[in-house]
Order: structure tokens, then C-alpha cells, then sequence
């Protein structure tokens, strides 16, 4: 299954989760060297961050590993580990995370970190994500539990500290936030405000937490 996902094979796909329906829900290693094993919605959401197809072409892969029966949330919620929907959020995977959550996706789950969705996608600037999330009634104000940190402070913490890579919407993700009612003054486990991660450069920042 790895090769057909890897390979964007739909056709391979379909014929095998109908052939073996229970593939659907099957952990998949990540690659020979890792062989940890993680649910396959979950592992088409790495191949988006690998750059090895679109996020519109996960999306049509998730949706046929929903049709034939996978779930949604991956196995059990259990506290640190990452679902489907949180993997979504902190590989880039924008649009796949949104059809999880339209096929009814745990939103307030905490996985890695204790970080929810909305904490992940807040801190790689998936502002459509996190629009949808807000929309969806997720916690704004939940802490993660390694940090004590709020989705605000994260969007903050991962435009500053996440690598030129990882700089894409965080400011807009903050402005979502601040609309939604996020408090800008709840610092993290150290005592930092998402304010006091700035410098004078960050000037539209600035502008929107002082």
C-alpha cells in the first residue's frame, strides 16, 4: 500500500481496499529504515510534507480510504499521539485536514506536544485550516500540554522559530485568532508572551499584539 500511495496509484488503491477492505485501516511503516507504523490517513499527509505529491492529491487518496472504511480519527484517541486530522495540521497538509474534519475528525484532540490541530496549524500557517477549525467551534484557548502554550503563542512561536520553510500565513492565522476572541496576553510554561517572541522587525505583528 505504501507503493500505490507513494505512486498516487487511485485505481491501485481502490482495487486493493476492495480486495482487502481491512488495508483501510492498517498501519503503514514510514519508510525501510523507520518502520514505525502509522495509520494510513495519516501517512498520506507525510507524503504531502515530503513534496512527493500535492495537497489535492492527498485529498483524493484520503477520500478513498474514507469510502472503503478507514477511520477517520486512526485508532484510539490517545493523549500525545497524533490523529489523522493533527498530522494533517503539522505537515502542511491543509486541505486534507479539512476533508477529515468534514468526515467528522476529533478537533480538540491533543497529540505530539499536546498540541491540537489548531495549535499545528496555526504554527506552519495553514490559515485556512485554522479559519475552518475557528468555525468548527475548536478551543482557542486550550494550552498544549509541553509548553503550556496557546494556538496564538504557537502561530507566533512558528513564523520566529520554525525555519524559512515553515514562514507561510502565521500572521493571518493570528489575526483569525485575535477575531475569534484568542488572548493575547496568556504566556507559555517559561512566562513568554507571543509578544515578547518578537523584535522590532516584526512590525505588523506588533501592531496586531500590543
Amino acid at each position: 500500500m505504501k507503493e500505490l500511495i507513494t505512486n498516487k496509484d487511485y485505481e491501485g488503491i481502490k482495487r486493493a481496499l476492495t480486495e482487502n477492505p481491512s488495508l483501510a485501516n492498517e498501519g503503514i511503516p514510514f519508510d525501510e529504515k523507520n518502520t514505525t507504523k502509522a495509520h494510513p490517513l495519516h501517512r498520506i499527509c507525510d507524503g504531502v510534507f515530503a513534496h512527493t505529491y500535492t495537497d489535492k492529491e492527498a485529498v483524493e487518496m484520503a477520500r478513498i480510504f474514507l469510502a472503503h472504511g478507514a477511520n477517520v480519527n486512526g485508532y484510539e484517541l490517545t493523549d500525545g499521539q497524533d490523529t489523522p486530522l493533527t498530522a494533517a495540521a503539522s505537515l502542511h497538509a491543509e486541505e486534507t485536514g479539512i476533508l477529515y474534519i468534514e468526515n467528522g475528525a476529533a478537533i480538540d484532540h491533543a497529540g505530539c506536544h499536546g498540541g491540537t490541530a489548531l495549535h499545528w496549524a496555526a504554527w506552519v500557517g495553514s490559515d485556512k485550516l485554522v479559519e475552518r477549525l475557528i468555525r468548527e467551534k475548536a478551543d482557542i484557548h486550550k494550552r498544549c500540554v509541553a509548553f503550556k502554550g496557546t494556538p496564538l503563542l504557537w502561530a507566533v512561536h512558528g513564523l520566529k522559530y520554525g525555519g524559512a520553510e515553515n514562514r507561510r500565513h502565521q500572521v493571518e492565522c493570528v489575526r483569525l485568532l485575535l477575531a475569534a476572541g484568542a488572548d493575547k496576553t496568556v504566556p507559555n510554561i517559561d512566562g513568554t508572551t507571543p509578544l515578547e517572541f518578537l523584535d522590532e522587525t516584526d512590525t505588523e505583528l506588533i501592531d496586531l499584539l500590543k
